[in-house]
């Protein structure tokens, strides 16, 4: 039996991404063990999946510690790892990787890069850009396993596995009117929008629409939901009271909410992966075409700055760098009005 890790050490939305790795490999070599080595916040979304097998879990801080890598690599070397597929390709998971011992060591070669060090015995070229519906970020991950093993009909579609249990989550029940989860701060500051804007938005939604909003933020972020949901008109049709603080509670949650409207990040992947319908939207610094999957234009839609006022900026690396360090001003040319201009026939659609 062929023993295969992923490391994946990111945020959640790439691990859920990534888990796409395991669904692909597991066509071409069913008879294998596949292991997950992520940060011990993100488990939650592989949790439950049928094509992994091991979850190996490690605190984020932690690993940074050079005694701790160096512990943490010998104790992946000791399991004798056939394949180790390395999509993040950065310091960490290259050291690991290299010192692994594995056969086959699967990873991205930046362009014009090189090392004295054979980090990988399979180097495979990041894409230039999309060409699927999925997103350039999805699609990379399945060529990474094409590019070594080809694969006759790749899984493109991340999912997410719920346990019965899961399932008849019953703490919306007494609600009768659609629910409307709203994400109302991104992952880290500059994926979000500011409070003012988010206000609106929540208040048109309750204005117009007959439904109940949740929010959905970080458990760190406690104080800024307050203050929003204080700011907010109609409090009567936000449900404050019901909030899941771990992975596993959200996604039980949100498939049984109608729709998600959210700043982009992993909350995003999440709903796509229960087949909700999801209205991203996108800050200034990131790259649409990258992380906006199966949009439709129905079913999936989004907005970005750069839609509405594409001479306004540039998307080269050393911009996109700069605009990521204080995004705000980008952030308030995306004004609630020009949001509405989309997210009105998105709800309409949705919401009869």
């Amino acid at each position: 039996m062929k023993k295969i890790l992923v490391i994946q050490n990111k945020r959640i939305g790439d691990v859920l991404i990534a888990s796409l790795i395991a669904a692909n490999i597991k066509k071409i070599i069913p008879n294998s063990r596949i292991d997950y080595f992520v940060y011990d916040y993100t488990t939650g979304v592989i949790e439950n999946n049928p094509n992994i097998d091991n979850i190996i879990a490690i605190n984020e801080k932690d690993l940074k510690k050079i005694p701790t890598l160096i512990k943490t690599t010998w104790r992946i070397r000791k399991e004798k790892y056939d394949i180790i597929f390395d999509p993040y390709s950065k310091f960490q998971s290259k050291f690991i990787s290299l010192f692994s011992n594995a056969p086959i060591r699967v990873g991205y070669q930046k362009k014009g890069k090189s090392s004295i060090f054979n980090f990988h015995t399979h180097k495979v070229l990041p894409l230039k850009e999309k060409t699927l519906p999925c997103g350039k970020s999805i699609e990379e991950r399945v060529h990474l396993v094409d590019s070594v093993f080809p694969l006759d009909v790749p899984i493109y579609s991340p999912k997410l596995y719920l346990t019965d249990q899961e399932k008849k989550y019953s703490k919306l029940n007494s609600y009768s009117k659609p629910v409307v989860m709203v994400g109302i701060l991104g992952s880290t500051p500059q994926k979000s929008m500011p409070y003012s804007y988010i206000v609106k938005l929540i208040d048109y939604v309750t204005s117009n629409f007959e439904v109940n909003v949740m929010f959905n933020y970080a458990p760190n972020q406690i104080a800024e939901a307050t203050e929003i949901y204080e700011a907010c008109k109609h409090q009567d049709a936000i449900i404050f009271d019901i909030y899941e603080s771990n992975i596993r509670g959200f996604i039980s949650l949100m498939n049984q909410c109608k729709l998600l409207i959210a700043n982009e990040g992993g909350s995003v992947h999440i709903a796509k992966a229960l087949d909700k319908p999801t209205f991203t939207i996108f800050s200034p610094y990131i790259l649409k075409s990258d992380w906006s999957s199966f949009e439709d234009g129905q079913l999936h839609t989004s907005i970005h700055l750069l839609d509405e006022k594409p001479d306004l900026f540039s998307t080269s690396r050393e911009d996109r760098r700069k605009i990521e360090e204080d995004p705000t001003f980008l952030y308030n040319q995306l004004t609630p009005e020009i949001i509405l201009k989309k997210l009105t026939p998105f709800l309409k659609h949705h919401i009869q």
